[in-house]
């Protein structure tokens, strides 16, 4: 964010969360939802749509483009597709804020356009890594110029694309799904192989809209040459969000929260797992599905928590997460222990080092490691932590509140608008006692 506008938080110590609450839409199908309802053929409708910086950037984009786009209003955004070829260029840079996603996924499919696109972000999200995306495409045949593998990119036009058999080097469903999306118009069959389960919204939306994709084990496949056809997408409520009142109620005594309608896609909920191995009470009813999703409401009531050694394989369906559980493990009697997770140090922040030191400001002991973190559980302090900029970071500390001996203020948490715009309203009517202020 600009350094005219900074919003902190304070956050008064104890309380407990209650109720029934609503997060916003999820992230990774509201970007999703824009992104192929715009390249559909006919009227895409999406309810639920998170009103969010990030997915409001990927909005713009595609109106940018050429794509006409009612909305959003109360989560209602009508699209009307254009199909695959009718996206027009921007005469100007496409600005994408602070959102990886964005950026990441729109750089596979604008690989396959006609006209050239070069795309910014704010100063976090320039410092983001994008040869991850950028080498495979190059591979593809696109020719992408980038500031020496980061933002800006500026993508080429009329790059003639020949599908790939690609094994990716980390789990990431951003460069997975980036690589699906060039996919679509590359000649021939591009194939992704993923070194473990990562979030898989893409493909569920592909199929959706009548895209054919092979799944078989971990490997993903897609054909050049098809098309997209408008459907009716409802988001469900978003995993991540859900993460921060999820671990509040786990940590709060007294605290019993139910959270309606979220998306439990089995890609996504390692935070669940993770929680309930360390002994916390979660308990999911009205199960379903919707566009493709399942959805349940999630009840978590407080229980004591203790310390665990992390399963490797939970860690790429909780990547997002980890700030909240680091907050959990602080309050957790014994160690928890976190390894293969070195996609935590190049997200909005380094995540590790960020949780770590804040959380050593508030009397926690932990200890960095180059793939992960060992936290001893016991007493949150009160003192001045830092976001760095970034959302999770900020709602993890505001949480963090809940179990703490004094005041906490966390600064620079204007960011939290890009994936949770009313989070000082909700965690206030949950029963957290939190304030922002501008300085």
């Amino acid at each position: 964010m600009s350094s005219e506008h900074k919003k902190h938080y304070i956050v008064q110590p104890g309380g407990k969360l209650q109720g029934e609450l609503r997060v916003p839409g999820d992230k990774s199908i509201s970007h999703r939802s824009i992104m192929l309802g715009s390249l559909a053929e006919g009227v895409t409708e999406v309810s639920g749509f998170l009103e969010g910086e990030d997915a409001l950037a990927t909005l713009a984009a595609f109106r940018a483009m050429g794509v006409q786009i009612d909305g959003p209003q109360n989560g209602k955004v009508t699209i009307h597709g254009v199909g695959m070829h009718g996206l027009k260029g921007s005469d100007k840079e496409i600005y994408l804020g602070n959102s990886g996603t964005s950026t990441r996924l729109l750089s596979g499919l604008l690989a396959g356009q006609n006209f050239a696109t070069t795309l910014t972000g704010d100063k976090s999200l320039s410092g983001r890594p994008m040869r991850r995306v950028t080498d495979p495409l190059a591979t593809m045949g696109a020719v992408i110029d980038s500031d020496e593998g980061k933002l800006p990119l500026t993508i080429k036009a009329g790059n003639k694309l020949t599908g790939i058999t690609y094994t990716l080097p980390m789990a990431s469903a951003q460069v997975k799904s980036c690589i699906l999306l060039a996919g679509m118009y590359a000649k021939g069959k591009t194939t992704v192989t993923e070194p473990a389960p990562t979030r898989d919204h893409t493909e569920r939306m592909l199929t959706g809209m009548g895209y054919a994709v092979e799944v078989n084990g971990d490997t993903v496949s897609i054909e050049g040459g098809g098309k997209l056809t408008a459907t009716s997408i409802d988001v469900p409520a978003d995993i991540s969000s859900a993460t921060f009142f999820m671990v509040g109620a786990a940590i709060a005594e007294g605290s019993d929260i139910t959270l309606t309608h979220v998306g439990i896609n089995p890609t996504r909920i390692g935070v669940i797992n993770i929680l309930k191995l360390m002994g916390a009470d979660i308990t999911l009813s009205n199960e379903g599905i919707t566009g493709g999703e399942p959805v349940a409401d999630i009840r978590v009531r407080y229980a004591p928590l203790k310390g665990i050694q992390i399963p490797e394989d939970q860690v790429p369906l909780a990547i997002d997460e980890f700030p909240a559980l680091f907050v959990a493990a602080a309050c957790a009697e014994g160690t928890t222990i976190l390894t293969g997770a070195e996609e935590l140090r190049v997200k909005e922040s380094d995540r590790i080092q960020a949780m770590a030191d804040g959380l050593q400001i508030l009397g926690i002991d932990t200890e960095p490691t180059a793939d992960g973190i060992i936290i001893t559980g016991g007493i949150i302090g009160s003192g001045e932590v830092e976001s760095h900029d970034d959302h999770r970071i900020a709602m993890s500390f505001a949480i963090a509140g809940l179990q703490a001996g004094g005041t906490i203020q966390i600064n620079d948490c204007a960011n939290v608008a890009t994936s949770f715009p009313d989070f000082v309203g909700l965690a206030t009517k949950a029963g957290l006692e939190i304030d922002e202020f501008d300085v």
